[in-house]
């Protein structure tokens, strides 16, 4: 078979698989996928995919968008909660499967998943209303975007937050690059680089929550928060603050980190990825035979990217971050690693990603710089 028949074949594959999905998407979904109330004078938004472990897609952004916008500006309207179904999961990513049949076959839905998601991302990092994330259960992905940028994040014992795209070729976007390199020292670099897992009350010790509160108290801390008259920011902190106070579980513990934090801030000192390795390679330590490991592992592409985004997003705003994410994820779209992490990891599930390139040496920093490039016209607008 010819290079244009194959070429040819695998397109009409990818376009086949998509169309399943979005078929998929269209057939199965008796229930809404977001529930969006007014409780009281509280915006409630609900995610509601536990199947799915509350994964996002375009129609879900599509619907939650708007809704916030309204809420923001409707004088009826106090407090926005936003909140998962089905005890699992607060939303585990974005719908990346879909994404990537998209990206095969040129279909928008690879333009117009980022941007919409960005956009909404934005919006609730700059909502005028208290906006009130409660991430009970897993957060990763579409899941921070969703949470970490609005004023209030509540973590739980069940909370497993994550930022593991290098694993699948990508980078931690979702303003990943704004809030990360805000973390104290190095640990916003070292959670993007490895994909590192925070669990329950670390996430809030990390500095990625704001308060730590009791899985089994969140119904009534809800109850009360809607049951603010006019609260202003302070009387919404006081609430959670007291619940926070409610909630021993876990307190005699020590940060999962605490230990490693002087050797995070030394190893992940470097002006590159090569030297982060370098400084790993060269320390006894399990840990730092740990994080080396992890490191090799993952897309040499991806790792040169999230350091220069995490680099160049510690002196941004939000929203100029996000310009400069969409310049990215459409650069890992023109790729090929992206594609070939999602197989390895999501797909076949082989663990084995034959990355291209394969080692940090023969990713140049031209070939790195190309991603940061403008779009042009199609750059994020707001």
């Amino acid at each position: 078979m010819s290079l244009t028949a194959l070429k040819t074949t695998y397109r009409l594959r990818s376009l086949c698989r998509l169309q399943r999905i979005q078929g998929h998407m269209m057939s199965s979904h008796v229930e809404p996928e977001v529930l969006l109330e007014k409780v009281g004078r509280a915006g409630v938004i609900t995610l509601n995919r536990p199947k799915v472990l509350n994964a996002l897609n375009l129609t879900m952004i599509r619907q939650i968008y708007p809704q916030l916008r309204k809420w923001e500006n409707d004088n009826d309207t106090d407090i926005v909660i936003i909140k998962g179904d089905g005890g699992k999961a607060f939303c585990a990513g974005g719908d990346i499967r879909a994404v990537t049949e998209a990206g095969k076959v040129g279909d928008s839905l690879a333009q117009d998943f980022f941007r919409e998601e960005y956009i909404l991302n934005d919006a609730i990092g700059s909502c005028r209303k208290p906006y009130i994330a409660l991430i009970d259960g897993i957060t990763m992905g579409g899941g921070v975007g969703l949470s970490v940028h609005g004023r209030f994040r509540v973590a739980t014992e069940k909370t497993l937050f994550a930022m593991p795209e290098t694993a699948i070729g990508l980078f931690p976007d979702v303003g990943g690059g704004y809030f990360l390199p805000r973390l104290r020292g190095r640990l916003g670099l070292f959670l993007a680089l490895t994909g590192f897992r925070l669990k329950g009350r670390d996430v809030h010790r990390a500095g990625v929550a704001t308060h730590f509160v009791e899985s089994k108290k969140i119904p009534d801390m809800e109850k009360e928060l809607v049951d603010l008259t006019s609260p202003s920011p302070e009387d919404i902190s006081r609430v959670l603050d007291t619940y926070q106070t409610k909630s021993s579980l876990d307190s005699e513990k020590p940060f999962v980190l605490d230990k490693h934090m002087s050797d995070i801030d030394r190893l992940f000192s470097s002006g590159s990825v090569e030297g982060i390795m370098q400084n790993l390679k060269a320390d006894d330590s399990e840990f730092a035979k740990k994080q080396s490991e992890t490191l090799s592992k993952m897309s040499p592409t991806s790792l040169k990217i999230t350091y220069k985004q995490l680099q160049a997003g510690a002196s941004l705003s939000l929203r100029d971050v996000l310009v400069m994410e969409y310049r990215l994820c459409q650069a890992c779209m023109r790729g090929c690693d992206f594609y070939e992490g999602v197989r390895a990891v999501l797909v076949d599930r082989d663990q084995n990603p034959r990355w291209s390139p394969s080692t940090l040496e023969e990713v140049s920093e031209q070939r790195v710089q190309q991603c940061f490039s403008s779009l042009g016209e199609r750059d994020l607008t707001f």
